[in-house]
């Protein structure tokens, strides 16, 4: 029973959109993940906006909006994996995604994750209006970004 187990979650684990990547098998198919996986990091990016204007006391506190962005921003970390599954590097298309990407797939998996906690942290924050710790949340929040651009982005 123990090994089917085993053999069960193996499969599952190898099966699974975010454990493997599949090779582009277009140019056309390329550039049409790249524009998706842009779209995506551009709305992170103007979620991530208001909040860090928040952190650096620019934008006044809001709970509200602290709320749903940390929730959009944990919405669209969740849909990564998928955007950036397919594997573009054999194809000439504009992107800043690092090879290191699809090499280390389970890394990047890993600090996608990351992100995704750290939005669902700044969701309690933001509900239990905690005034005290926003800021620092905020910023962990903003350090899941760092640590995969420090990664796998190219400059």
């Amino acid at each position: 029973m123990k090994k089917v187990l085993i053999s069960l979650t193996l499969a599952a684990l190898l099966s699974s959109p975010l454990a493997i990547a599949k090779e582009a098998s277009s140019e056309k198919q390329a550039n049409t993940a790249v524009q998706f996986r842009k779209a995506v990091l551009q709305l992170v990016r103007s979620n991530m906006g208001a909040l860090g204007g928040m952190a650096k006391g620019k934008i006044e506190y809001n709970a509200d909006v602290m709320n749903t962005n940390a929730m959009r921003i944990e919405q669209l970390a969740l849909m990564m994996g998928d955007y950036f599954e397919t594997d573009t590097r054999k194809f000439d298309v504009k992107t800043d995604a690092d090879d290191a990407i699809w090499e280390q797939m389970e890394d990047f998996n890993s600090k996608i994750q990351d992100m995704v906690g750290a939005a669902e942290n700044l969701q309690k924050i933001a509900l239990a209006k905690d005034e005290a710790n926003y800021r620092k949340t905020i910023g962990a929040l903003g350090s899941t970004c760092k640590a995969c651009h420090d990664k796998f982005k190219t400059d």
